[in-house]
């Protein structure tokens, strides 16, 4: 296949010129006969994306980390191999490729054995990478915080733990006793699996530190009681560049899977004076390691805690429906159904990437209320339709109403300004206004209550 245009540089140790890190990638695909039996090999096959979206995926993940993709292509399998997963003849057919690209890196889009791993990496004279240790390593680069370096690197170790496979000489035994006659220590895969499990032990400690904290923000947040909107989805469905848009900020987001990994909230004030606060989550992925959700459960917890969830959609992929589904199984991991309407809030994403006469289709298909709300987080298309969805329904339907303050009143006026929509007002002889507003059930419920207490005093 063609040449990809990314490129990995790095710093040569001497010279100082920069190194480029070509890679293979190769998705492997059971055959429709052999799917009835996808368990062969002890690994879950994924069945939603077709190979061709799977493949580009996997490309995309490549160089998610600035990986050189040289050759990329799926392998189409009668039955996964014990020991390599992949038939003989195409392991040497691929340590050719390899060979002639330069490539330094074999990525197989699979779950791969700590052993069929070796054999790889022995057969293809590269080092290879498996989905989750790709997954990792993409973790790995884009891990910011120092909760996010921890959550990447229990992960990292927990992947490890089952992969201390070496060379002969280094699983020696190592000596024990104190003469010629001390019977055999540990090996050294036990001294390592050991240390291992030491530091793992020692990083949930950490991550147990910080959910506490997380824990007391949330406590403090539910004592000012703003409502919490947590946008989940697919990798590179758009979420941080919504974020962007509803809350003003500037997260990173690009055109690329992973762009975003630590959370991050804002407090967002909307139009009609609902205050919210704002959540940006990693992103979702097929076959995400579970053990990969598990080192994020500090950062999931927040869509688990969260008021109201936007799932948001590309709509524009030809997958969009796959990858909806694989957001669900996370979802459902946490315990929330993507499928409760009360509480998830589907929305497509990228209308305007739709050629016209699909795009007049979609809109015209799904105009009735219950549909998912079609937005364009870059033209801002659709956005005061979320943005009302939102407000609806964390603080209510939107009323219009009058409301007159006497003299004595008249502080509540910058508050109905600060938290509504003031559409009219009229100022009278005796000092008193009356203020025609827009605002939700709690707002009008939070200017009865001010109201009365006035009156009482």
């Amino acid at each position: 296949m063609a040449e990809k245009p990314r490129a990995r540089r790095t710093q040569g140790a001497d010279t100082g010129t920069s190194v480029i890190t070509k890679a293979v990638v190769v998705t492997p695909v059971l055959t429709p006969r052999a799917r009835g039996r996808a368990d062969i090999g002890g690994t879950e096959w994924h069945m939603s994306l077709s190979p061709r979206a799977r493949l580009d995926e996997a490309v995309g993940l490549a160089e998610a980390i600035d990986l050189h993709v040289v050759y990329s292509e799926t392998v189409t399998l009668s039955a996964p191999r014990p020991a390599t997963l992949i038939g003989a003849g195409k392991v040497a057919e691929l340590a050719e490729i390899a060979a002639d690209g330069g490539a330094e890196v074999v990525i197989i889009d699979h779950q791969l054995s700590p052993v069929q791993q070796r054999n790889l990496e022995r057969d293809l004279k590269a080092k290879v990478l498996d989905r989750t240790g790709l997954i990792l390593e993409i973790f790995g680069h884009r891990a910011r915080t120092k909760e996010g370096r921890l959550q990447v690197d229990l992960a990292h170790l927990e992947y490890q733990r089952g992969r201390l496979v070496r060379s002969w000489t280094h699983l020696e035994r190592q000596r024990g006793g104190g003469g010629f006659m001390g019977g055999p220590g540990e090996t050294q895969i036990e001294a390592d699996r050991r240390l291992l499990q030491e530091r793992i032990i020692r990083i949930k400690r950490e991550l147990e530190t910080v959910r506490r904290t997380r824990e007391l923000h949330r406590a403090k947040r539910r004592k000012v009681p703003f409502p919490v909107v947590a946008i989940v989805g697919y990798t590179n469905a758009g979420k941080s560049t919504l974020f962007n848009r509803l809350t003003g900020a500037s997260v990173m987001a690009e055109d690329m899977l992973f762009a975003t990994l630590d959370p991050t909230l804002r407090r967002v004030r909307f139009p009609h004076g609902t205050v919210v606060i704002l959540s940006d989550t990693v992103g979702f992925i097929s076959d995400l390691p579970t053990h990969l959700v598990a080192a994020f459960r500090a950062t999931l917890e927040e869509v688990v805690e969260a008021d109201l969830i936007i799932h948001l959609r590309d709509i524009s992929d030809p997958d969009t429906a796959a990858h909806a589904s694989d957001v669900a199984e996370v979802l459902e991991s946490l315990g929330i159904e993507a499928s409760d309407s009360d509480r998830v809030v589907e929305v497509w994403n990228k209308i305007d990437q739709l050629a016209g006469s699909d795009r007049e289709r979609l809109l015209r298909r799904h105009a009735d209320e219950t549909a998912p709300v079609a937005v364009s987080a870059v033209s801002g298309e659709g956005i005061d339709t979320l943005v009302a969805e939102i407000e609806q329904r964390v603080a209510g339907r939107i009323h219009e109403f009058e409301v007159t303050l006497t003299a004595e009143q008249m502080p509540l006026v910058d508050w109905l300004y600060r938290n509504g929509e003031v559409t009219g007002r009229n100022n009278h002889e005796d000092g008193s206004v009356t203020i025609q507003i827009r605002a939700t059930d709690a707002a009008r419920e939070e200017i009865s209550r001010r109201l009365s207490n006035e009156n009482r005093k």
